[in-house]
C-alpha cells in the first residue's frame, strides 16, 4: 500500500485519567503531526467519574482529529480498544495507555515500521537492558512469570519479547474477522496468538513510572490473564 493511501487511528482507553490525559494528548498530537499521513486519536472512556471525558471534549474543540467515545455499562481494556478500532476505517491501528508510561514520541517510528511493510510494531520493554529500572523485585518477578506463561500460546516464529505491551501499531488486516476477549489487559498477546501476522518488529523504549493516578491492575487482572491463557491454549489445541 502506498503511504499516501494510508490512514492511522490511535485508540487511548481511559478510566479516571484526568491527571494524565491532557498531557498525553498534547504529546501524541505533537508526535503525530510529524507524519505525512492522515491520523486521528480516539479516546474510549469507560464512564470515568473524575471528569476525564470533559477534558477530552475541551481538547477536541481545538483539535478536530481527537474524538471521544464513552462506553456505557461496559468495562475492560481489551474491549475498549477493540471498540475504538471498530469506529474508524483507518487501515493502520494503534493503542497507547493513558498513564504516560509509554512515550507518545515513539509513534512515528512504530507507524513507519508498519508503513514500510511490517505487520505489527511493538514498543518493547525487553529488547534492551535497563528499560524497566526502578521496578520492585516483586513486580519484576511477576513480569517474568507472565512472560514465561505466555510462550506456549505464541507463534514460535514470531519470538516476541514483550507480548504484554500496551503500546503498538498494526495493520487492520492482522485482526480481520477476529473477536477478542473483552475483559482483561493483554490484547496484544491474543493478537499475536490468533492474528494474521507474519512479521513483527519490536522498538525499545524505557518504561516510565506512572505520571499520576492509580494503576487499574488488581487481582481480577490476574484472573482475566489466566482465563485468556486457558482459552488461547484450548483454541490452539
Amino acid at each position: 500500500m502506498n503511504s499516501a493511501d494510508q490512514r492511522f487511528a490511535l485508540v487511548v482507553p481511559t478510566i479516571n485519567e484526568i491527571a494524565n490525559i491532557k498531557v498525553l494528548l498534547d504529546r501524541a498530537v505533537t508526535a503525530l503531526s510529524r507524519l505525512p499521513i492522515p491520523w486521528e486519536i480516539i479516546v474510549v472512556d469507560d464512564q470515568s467519574s473524575d471528569g476525564t471525558p470533559d477534558i477530552v471534549r475541551r481538547f477536541a474543540e481545538s483539535e478536530s482529529r481527537v474524538r471521544l467515545l464513552v462506553r456505557a455499562g461496559k468495562k475492560g481494556l481489551a474491549g475498549a480498544i477493540a471498540y475504538g478500532w471498530a469506529q474508524t476505517d483507518a487501515d493502520l491501528l494503534g493503542v497507547i495507555d493513558a498513564d504516560l508510561q509509554h512515550p507518545p514520541e515513539l509513534l512515528p517510528t512504530l507507524i513507519n515500521k508498519v508503513s514500510d511493510g511490517c505487520d505489527i510494531a511493538i514498543a518493547s520493554r525487553y529488547v534492551q537492558p535497563h528499560s524497566i529500572e526502578g521496578w520492585s523485585p516483586l513486580r519484576a518477578a511477576i513480569s517474568r512469570m507472565t512472560l514465561l506463561a505466555s510462550k506456549p500460546v505464541q507463534k514460535p516464529f514470531l519470538a516476541v519479547k514483550d507480548p504484554m505491551s500496551g503500546f503498538f501499531v498494526l495493520r487492520r488486516k492482522c485482526i480481520s474477522g477476529l473477536e477478542f476477549q473483552p475483559t482483561g489487559f493483554k490484547l496484544l498477546l491474543e493478537i499475536l496468538a490468533r492474528g494474521h501476522i507474519s512479521s513483527v518488529t519490536e522498538v525499545p523504549f524505557k518504561f516510565a513510572p506512572r505520571h499520576q493516578g492509580k494503576s487499574k491492575a488488581n487481582l481480577m487482572t490476574a484472573v482475566h490473564y489466566l482465563s485468556l491463557l486457558w482459552r488461547l491454549t484450548f483454541k490452539s489445541g
